[in-house]
């Protein structure tokens, strides 16, 4: 045999074992399907019903009464057979197995047979399907997994624990994940067995049933009583087991100081501190630096107070557009930033100590450091001071990320934070990252006069927006003279002859950027460090924020996190929104929690055009596989936009196929921000387009735009079989 030969011998074995392995696939699944087939074409469903039950009741008892060991053998193959194939019934087999056999042997019977078949449904899963899942969805299935490594046993048994739960589909989707086998047959066993004695017992009171009276009976209207709660009892028990694990190591103070200590002034921890002072709780708000956080002192206010002034700058150079010949503005870059932080001082009495004070909260301005899962440790000009609370609430929200590009070191670089401090225009600056932070600041700055030139290296800017909304922010941005650079990929910074470079690469070619001030805005990073999570083994997500639950807590349950710190969305009003949950849930989750509601979450860039969004875009949808359908209203023909010279932009309602109900909005265009308010509304009390559309609107004004998108999605579904109608209709009128 040659050389030849034998090289392709591995590849002959390995194809004909796939060939095999695809084979034996098919033909259990065939046979599965098979069998469920004939489960629902012979109608055997119909015998897995309470009056089945009662109408045989006899003779099967009969049956058991002589032959002991068969009728537990069949009833336990027929349990095997239900659960492995996943047919619907497995609750009556249950009842069944307490009405025939009792208490202990049926719950004996029916635990193992659960667990048998749950089993075979586990390995079916896996063998027919696992692997077609992984090619397809790897980067969400490996992220799962790690889930189940760490905690998969744990997972298992609180799904199990929760009877009104279909196990069924707990059975087929842990076999698409690495939990092993063994593992998910104890964890079955021992998870299944306390909801498998509550039907069981059910059915030994259903045995009893002579009549229909008897329904009334106590120990019936026991059992189903015990039914009903098991759910929440056990939501209880595991919150008891996952306590247990977290608080092992730590001791809980006697009394506590506090109800709530907060960690945090800015949008989260304010509102949280307002809400639980409002309730008459005890609070304690801790901030080491600015009362009112990033979004006062170096976010949303002096960035919109900046856009202001770049805008009428804008609007001043623009004055021929609205008849008027001549117009004069004579720039001091220093007196916009001294405006900036008048703007500030004026805002920050809303945010400020004394006014939260009068609140009724204890405001402390120190540095904080959660020591045990109860206790924060307070540090003020050097002194420190211990205090006990209940709960934590950490909203430490989030600083700019700077690259690790070498060379950014050696130079005196912007941020979103330290921007503000400016007092000359630079003449030219790189703004490095095309995000909503860097496009908003990117074309405030060239209106003032600086060549700025824009680094991104994504195909566009506002690669979170779909490509026609980055096109239009694009096209007016390069319309203002912004060197628009995309898919540019900042390489290194240099200094040469005292002249600061950055070095980008695009298309395998180097291109040198010469500079005077570069900001770096490629976004913000969580602060998850030094005030203790790593001490308490506080969990984090791969996305570097503070992991948290639907009720906003971490892995310790009196530990709750909102705002930047946790995400998933980095907006104030989302910090503000989430705040809410985190103090209602930090002072009575005890008697009733709150699942934080995402559904409907807005945002805005306050670029010229704006652009504004809630729910879903296009490019999102078809990502999640979500069909939908688009009505499109163009801006330029709005009276009012024409009016006032901002005839530009759309408005793009994704609505479900066929119907008004709205899946997701854009904007793009003057006032977006504020138009969009409108479909919050409508997408939070579900309100289609026909409701919109039958809402009366002032003219005119640049929120019609709204009723005239309504419209298009009416005129493209007009019902043209009843307007043919009316047509001939009216032409039988006119004779």
């Amino acid at each position: 045999m040659n050389n030849s030969h034998k090289a392709i011998l591995p590849g002959l074995r390995a194809n004909t074992h796939l060939f095999r392995t695809d084979l034996s696939r098919w033909a259990l699944l065939v046979a599965i399907i098979a069998l469920i087939a004939a489960f629902f074409i012979f109608d055997l469903q119909s015998y897995l019903t309470l009056e089945t039950l009662k109408t045989q009741q006899a003779s099967i008892e009969a049956y058991r009464s002589n032959h002991p060991g068969s009728a537990a053998a069949i009833y336990a193959l027929i349990y095997i057979a239900v659960t492995g194939l996943s047919l619907p019934g497995a609750t009556i087999l249950t009842l069944a197995g307490g009405a025939v056999f009792g208490l202990l042997w049926g719950t004996l019977i029916v635990s193992f047979a659960s667990t048998i078949g749950a089993t075979l449904a586990f390995l079916a899963a896996r063998f027919l399907f696992r692997d077609a899942v992984k090619a397809r969805f790897a980067d969400r299935l490996n992220v799962i997994n790690k889930g189940i490594d760490k905690d998969g046993a744990l997972y298992l048994f609180t799904l199990r624990l929760v009877p009104l739960f279909p196990f069924f589909v707990i059975n087929l989707a842990m076999g698409l994940t690495n939990l092993k086998t063994k593992t998910f047959y104890w964890v079955s066993q021992i998870g299944m067995l306390a909801g498998t004695v509550v039907y069981v017992n059910a059915g030994t009171q259903l045995g009893k049933l002579e009549s229909l009276s008897g329904i009334l009976s106590p120990g019936l209207i026991g059992s189903f009583a015990l039914l009903g709660i098991f759910p929440l009892l056990t939501n209880k028990i595991v919150e008891a087991i996952k306590a247990n694990k977290v608080y092992a190591q730590w001791t809980k103070p006697p009394r506590f100081d506090s109800n709530i200590v907060v960690i945090g002034a800015g949008s989260g921890g304010l509102v949280t501190a307002y809400i639980a002072a409002a309730v008459k709780a005890k609070v304690t708000l801790v901030e080491k630096y600015k009362m009112g956080g990033e979004c006062l002192n170096t976010g949303c206010v002096p960035s919109k107070a900046l856009i202001r002034s770049s805008r009428l700058l804008a609007q001043i150079h623009r004055s021929a557009d609205f008849g008027i010949k001549k117009s004069d503005a004579e720039l001091d870059f220093a007196d916009i930033m001294s405006r900036v932080q008048a703007i500030i001082k004026t805002i920050e009495p809303h945010d400020s100590v004394q006014r939260y004070t009068d609140f009724g909260v204890e405001v402390v301005e120190g540095e904080a450091k959660i020591v045990s899962p109860w206790e924060v440790q307070v540090t003020i000009a050097g002194a420190t001071r211990i205090i006990t609370t209940r709960s934590i609430v950490v909203a430490a929200g989030s600083r700019p990320l700077v690259p690790s590009i070498p060379g950014v070191e050696d130079i005196a670089y912007l941020t979103s934070d330290n921007i503000w401090e400016l007092r000359e225009l630079p003449r030219r600056l790189v703004v490095l990252g095309g995000g909503p932070i860097g496009c908003e600041l990117a074309q405030c700055f060239a209106r003032f006069g600086s060549q700025v030139t824009q680094v991104e290296m994504s195909p566009r800017l506002l690669i979170r927006e779909d490509a026609d909304v980055s096109e239009a922010v694009m096209a007016k941005f390069r319309q203002e003279g912004i060197n628009v650079l995309i898919e540019h990929t900042a390489k290194r910074f240099i200094i040469e002859n005292g002249e600061k470079i950055l070095l980008v690469e695009h298309d395998d070619n180097e291109l040198r950027i010469p500079f005077d001030q570069v900001l770096l805005a490629i976004g913000r990073v969580a602060n998850i460090q030094g005030y203790g999570l790593e001490q308490l083994g506080i969990e984090t997500s791969p996305s570097r924020t503070i992991e948290i639950n639907e009720f906003q807590q971490t892995n310790y349950p009196n530990i709750f996190a909102c705002g930047d710190v946790s995400g998933p969305f980095q907006f104030t009003h989302v910090a503000a929104h989430q705040a809410w949950y985190a103090a209602v849930n930090a002072l009575f989750g005890g008697l009733l929690k709150f699942r934080t509601d995402y559904s409907v979450i807005p945002w805005a860039t306050f670029t010229d055009p704006e652009v504004a969004r809630v729910g879903l875009n296009e490019q999102e949808a078809k990502a999640k596989g979500v069909a939908y359908e688009v009505s499109i209203y163009h801006i330029e023909d709005l009276d009012r936009a024409i009016a006032d010279g901002v005839a530009h932009g759309f408005v793009k309602v994704l609505t479900v196929p066929g119907k008004d109900r709205i899946l997701g909005v854009t904007i793009v265009g003057e006032q977006a921000g504020d138009l969009i308010a409108e479909f919050v509304l409508a997408m939070k009390h579900k309100l289609g387009l026909n409701k919109l559309l039958g809402t009366i609107h002032i003219y005119p004004t640049l929120s019609e735009a709204n009723k005239y998108a309504a419209g298009v999605w009416k005129r493209n579904h007009a019902p043209k079989g009843l307007l043919w109608c009316i047509a001939r209709y009216h032409k039988w009128r006119r004779g």
